[in-house]
């Protein structure tokens, strides 16, 4: 934007005579005569007039994933607990939001088995109740895994949030295989 500006600047300063010289034209066609131009002043717009030479355009704000982290099983009241986090779209891995956030993400067995985030023991199972447009689509690894559960299971370490240009909100349904 910078560059854009000074460059006007710089062809709103040229003079412009009002004719050039009157030595005669010759063209295929025939056609003699001087060339002329009028004078005229040159116009440049620019997309945010604000920004002044050798600043740094504002950078805008990435845009978020919200999460929702629903426990596996009802509380006393019968109502499940929810967790929350969110993170920048296409940045990071589902298992590793939830290992940040510290939300309980493996069973008893996948505490102690699990692969690390390797993609080869299948432990980090989620079901993705709403906002799956927001995920990449599953892996290989996934379809190996997963082949015989429903399409909404996914494996947390194989799951990108977001893709760097969406936001929105994503219901992660922890441990679904313990659900009554």
């Amino acid at each position: 934007m910078a560059a854009t500006s000074s460059a006007c600047g710089a062809l709103a300063s040229l003079p412009f005579a009002a004719s050039t010289s009157a030595s005669p034209r010759v063209s295929g066609s025939g056609h003699r005569g001087p060339r002329r131009f009028r004078a005229g002043t040159v116009r440049c717009s620019s997309a945010s007039p604000n920004v002044s030479q050798g600043a740094p355009a504002p950078a805008l704000p990435k845009p978020q994933i919200e999460l929702e982290f629903v426990g596996p099983k009802p509380g006393a009241d019968g109502s499940f607990p929810v967790d929350r986090a969110e993170a920048a779209s296409g940045e990071k891995l589902l298992r590793d939001i939830m290992n940040e956030n510290k939300i309980e993400l493996y069973a008893a067995y996948g505490k102690v088995m699990n692969c690390g985030g390797g993609g080869s023991c299948g432990t980090c199972i989620v079901e993705i109740i709403d906002g799956k447009e927001l995920l990449n689509e599953r892996t290989n690894t996934e379809n190996r895994y997963l082949k015989k559960k429903p399409d909404s299971w996914r494996l947390a370490c194989q799951t990108i949030v977001g893709n760097k240009e969406n936001s929105g909100k994503v219901v992660v349904q922890r441990l679904p295989q313990w659900k009554k």
